[in-house]
């Protein structure tokens, strides 16, 4: 191997999360969101797993070039682009790559039709994204169901209605959540009922719950759930309700590049920030900020070095973060060695470090502990 730091991705483990999907929604179509290189486990292996064992009815991207790289891989599957594409080649591309597109507004479904003619693409598909309080995109309540009739108007094939649920993930945000699905729920309905009127076919996915929505709340009429972070195996939120269990699909190892004496009043790394109480054993191990592990676990994170936990000490540079291993005592070796497997999330021996646990000691999410993983480091995918 060129590169020791690798991340391992289970994708067994992926399929099983999607199936905890699919017994919490069982009537519901499933789309699985992969944007983001599927929060940083690698997109198209992902994706063509899911597909291969029948698990997945569509993807969801953020950016076109995503999506042609899904379609480049043999991906046939719906994308839907939750971003609006800009008009001009993006939008021409992501008609091109026959993506569902994202429209909240005139001026979105007006381009959209127009480029959409251009490219001599009929009723090409478009999704309604509705906003019921997440103040990001989407039209106002009292404005969807005639952006829904213009859609129509314009040719375009409205294949979705949806809105997102910030506040879906914690006890706190119930009542809020409950809310907007009432009023998207009465939304969805006008909008159908209207379609039906006047003889256009139903809209056949209405959709709001991402993996919050789906761990903690009833989905009512929707006919389509959103699961993102929780099909790779994490819990939105360390409060998120879980009435299933989820895999971690991800484990990110490396090697011992180095092990050294220091003497007592010594300092480590950059800023001179850790002094060795007594002689010590340093390791050094050949990942940094460059490979997204954050110099937020200076001094304060762990890896795992032949099943026992080791602190990091030091700031974590660009390339290579310093683990103290423990006091020196005569006559004895160093605990561990040079090539020793190192851990930096999952499991050795009878040791985790979870995703959420990094997450916690960098004061954010487990979404970006894995969307922060950086290109440099080969994913490695196994079922």
């Amino acid at each position: 191997m060129l590169y020791a730091t690798h991340a391992v991705i289970d994708l067994a483990a992926i399929a099983d999360n999607v199936r905890q999907v699919r017994a919490l929604a069982p009537e519901a179509r499933v789309l699985v969101a992969v944007k983001a290189d599927a929060y940083g486990h690698g997109a198209v292996p992902v994706a063509l797993h899911l597909v291969e064992q029948g698990l997945a009815d569509a993807f969801g991207v953020a950016t076109t070039p995503e999506a042609v790289e899904l379609r480049a891989a043999g991906v046939t599957q719906p994308i839907l682009k939750f971003v609006p594409c800009l008009p001009g080649d993006e939008l021409d591309a992501a008609i091109g790559a026959d993506v569902s597109l994202t429209v909240h507004d005139e001026t979105t479904i007006d381009d959209a039709a127009a480029a959409a003619r251009a490219l001599e693409r009929e009723a090409h598909p478009v999704h309604l994204k509705v906003d019921t309080g997440m103040r990001r995109v989407g039209c106002e309540l009292a404005d969807a169901v005639r952006l829904a009739a213009r859609i129509a108007e314009a040719g375009l094939d409205l294949q979705g209605i949806y809105t997102h649920l910030p506040t879906s993930d914690t006890p706190a945000g119930r009542e809020f959540t409950n809310a907007q699905l009432d009023a998207f729920a009465q939304v969805s309905q006008q909008v159908q009922a209207d379609r039906a009127a006047v003889g256009l076919p139903l809209v056949p996915f209405i959709h709001a719950a991402n993996s919050g929505g789906i761990l903690g709340h009833e989905l009512g009429a929707t006919s389509m759930v959103r699961p993102g972070i929780m099909a790779y195996g994490y819990y939105p939120d360390a409060q998120t309700p879980r009435p299933v269990p989820l895999r971690q699909a991800l484990t990110w190892r490396t090697q011992v590049a180095y092990v050294k004496q220091i003497p007592a009043g010594d300092t480590v790394g950059y800023g001179r920030t850790w002094t060795a109480p007594t002689d010590r054993w340093i390791a050094t191990i050949p990942v940094g900020y460059a490979d997204g592990f954050s110099r937020l676990n200076s001094n304060r994170g762990r890896m795992l070095v032949g099943g026992r936990s080791y602190p990091i000490v030091g700031r974590v540079c660009m390339d290579q973060t310093m683990l103290d291993l423990g006091p020196v005592r005569p006559g004895e070796p160093a605990p561990a060695q040079v090539g020793d497997e190192v851990v930096l999330l999952g499991n050795q021996g009878d040791e985790q470090i979870s995703t959420d646990e990094m997450a916690e000691l960098m004061g954010t999410i487990s979404y970006e502990v894995t969307c922060l993983i950086g290109a440099r480091v080969p994913r490695m995918h196994h079922s």
